[in-house]
Formats: structure tokens, sequence, C-alpha cells
């Protein structure tokens, strides 16, 4: 999947998956690839476009620990999105935004 982020959200976007998410990175084709990234078992493109004024994607991150993971994101900067969209009752899990503002469902392994 290919994410198209403005040029003035780009460095922060893929430190925000690199650096805070610790997403595996691809190794690059040659100095300017665009950055990939394993993201469960796909491949997550990050394309600098210069003509975007934001960009749009929801994404899930799924995490063994759900209470480790939120104090993790806190502790990162990562802003909780909760009002974004109401969950269902009993369902472990919380929305945050990237820098970028991607939404992502950060959920408990135990109820994907």
């Amino acid at each position: 999947m290919a994410m198209k982020i403005p040029t003035h959200e780009y460095e922060s976007t893929v430190r925000f998956y690199r650096d805070v998410l610790r997403l595996k990175e691809i190794p690059a084709k040659g100095p300017d690839a665009t950055p990939r990234f394993e993201f469960g078992d796909k491949v997550l493109w990050l394309d600098r476009m210069p003509s975007l004024s934001q960009a749009e994607i929801w994404l899930e991150i799924v995490a063994s620990d759900i209470g480790q993971a939120s104090d993790y994101l806190r502790d990162q900067g990562c802003v909780r999105r909760d009002e974004i969209e109401p969950l269902p009752e009993g369902f472990s899990a919380f929305w945050i935004s990237s820098p970028s503002n991607i939404i992502h469902l950060v959920s408990s392994s135990s109820d994907t």
C-alpha cells in the first residue's frame, strides 16, 4: 500500500514509522528510493507528494500489550484521537494519529 504525503509533513511521517512505531524498513534500492516498511504481510510505501495538502489513510496497529502500547505511544508524543469513532464496548483498542494526521486503530492482539 502507498501513502501519499505532503512535502511539509514528509520527514516527520517517515520518522513516525521508522522510529516511533519501529516498523522494519525494507532496504532501499537506490539513493533516491521511496522508503518502504513491512506492515504486517503488506509493504507500506511512503511517497512524497509536493502537490498535496494532506494525506489520508486509516491503518491498524496490533499490540500484544495494549496498556504498554498506550504508555509508549503517549511518551513518544502521539496524540490520542478517541473522538474519531466510538469503539464497541469491551473492544480493547484506541485511536491515535500520526504527524501527518493518518488515523491508526491500536488494538490488542487478543481482540483481532
